[in-house]
């Protein structure tokens, strides 16, 4: 059984920064790329990064480019997306995902249940 479980969401400064985690576990992490995406109060989805199943290939939205950096921990099944020089528009619940293959935005099948993250003063 697929599970995703998101870590270190919270309250934070504008200027700010926070580390989330996602822990996977039920499938084979080294086989798929996986990645975030997030949801702002009163708005869609917005796909945020993605990472390729190695981890050597990543890509950005470009809200985020520059600031946000993913990576994943083979060894650890966990997936990580550092978010620096936070905005208050980066306000919203953040969910890791998992891709259908080894390459990113080929659709996504398993998402977990968020992690709340607010860049406020």
């Amino acid at each position: 059984q697929v599970q995703l479980v998101e870590s270190g969401g919270g309250l934070v400064q504008p200027g700010g920064s926070l580390r989330l985690s996602c822990a996977a576990s039920g499938f084979t992490f080294s086989s798929y790329a996986m990645s975030w995406v997030r949801q702002a109060p009163g708005k869609g989805l917005e796909w945020v990064s993605a990472v390729h199943s190695g981890g050597g290939s990543t890509s950005y939205a470009d809200s985020v480019k520059g600031r946000f950096t993913i990576s994943r921990d083979i060894a650890k099944n966990t997936l990580y997306l550092e978010m620096n020089s936070l905005r208050p528009e980066d306000t919203a619940v953040y969910y890791c995902a998992k891709e259908m293959g080894r390459g990113y935005r080929q659709g996504m099948d398993y998402w977990g249940e968020g992690t709340l993250v607010t860049v406020s003063s």
